[in-house]
Formats: structure tokens, C-alpha cells, sequence
């Protein structure tokens, strides 16, 4: 791979990442099967001395268009990304962010009220994507 590498995701198996605030803990997932990305939201809630996971919203979107998404936010120039909580930012939402691609690679990134370059993107898109689940 040379400098100015153009590496890809050219194949994504899970995705996951966890936004923690003040009044929520929601966890999201991205799971491949086949040509399908099938897509998850889940508040958490803290219930009889255990957490409790609930299933907000879902969606289904074609693999392709997820891997377009994962490409057009850069998330493989996450890995690594620590963003360290920004001095006089009172509140603030912190992250987990996990992603297995490309057979087998893991991309890693967390942070506290600072995101990777095109998270905000990332999160939209998937936000827009998703509906409530009926009950």
C-alpha cells in the first residue's frame, strides 16, 4: 500500500457503536446478511437492577448502499480515533464505535463530545434510514 493508499471497505460483516448521554444509552448495529444490511436501534434501560435492552426502530437497506455509506464517511480513518472530551464542554455525548471489514478487520474508535471527521454524517444517514417498530 503506498502513500497515498485508496484502501476501501470492500466488504463489512458488523458494525456497531454506542452513544451514551445524560438522559439516553442507545446502541446501534449493522449486521450483513447476504445483499441485505439489516439495521438496529436499541435504547437501553436501566430496570429491577438490570439493564434492559429494548428495539426501537429497524430498517433494511441494499449491502451496497451501506458500503457506500461506510466509504463516503471514511470510517477506516477511525480506527484509532480517541477524541479526548474538549476543554469547558460541560455535557456531551460519548461513543464506542466497532466495526469488523474487509475479512476480518476490526476498525476501533471512542470518544467524549468529539467524533471522527464524517461521524455526525454517518449517524444521520442511518438515523433517516431507520422506522419505528410496531408493536
Amino acid at each position: 500500500m503506498g502513500l497515498f493508499s485508496t484502501k476501501q471497505v470492500v466488504s463489512f460483516e458488523r458494525v456497531f457503536w454506542r452513544i451514551s448521554g445524560m438522559r439516553c444509552i442507545c446502541e446501534y448495529e449493522i449486521i450483513r446478511q447476504g445483499d441485505t444490511a439489516a439495521i438496529a436501534e436499541y435504547e437501553m434501560y436501566y430496570q429491577d437492577e438490570k439493564d434492559d435492552r429494548r428495539l426501537r426502530r429497524i430498517a433494511d437497506c441494499p449491502a451496497d448502499t451501506m458500503l457506500s455509506l461506510l466509504n463516503e464517511c471514511g470510517i477506516l480513518k477511525w480506527d484509532g480515533f480517541h477524541g479526548k472530551h474538549p476543554p469547558g464542554v460541560k455535557d456531551g455525548e460519548m461513543f464506542s464505535f466497532e466495526a469488523i471489514v474487509n475479512d476480518d478487520e476490526t476498525i476501533k474508535a471512542s470518544g467524549s463530545a468529539n467524533f471522527p471527521k464524517h461521524f455526525g454524517e454517518f449517524r444521520s444517514a442511518i438515523g433517516e434510514m431507520l422506522k419505528p417498530v410496531e408493536e
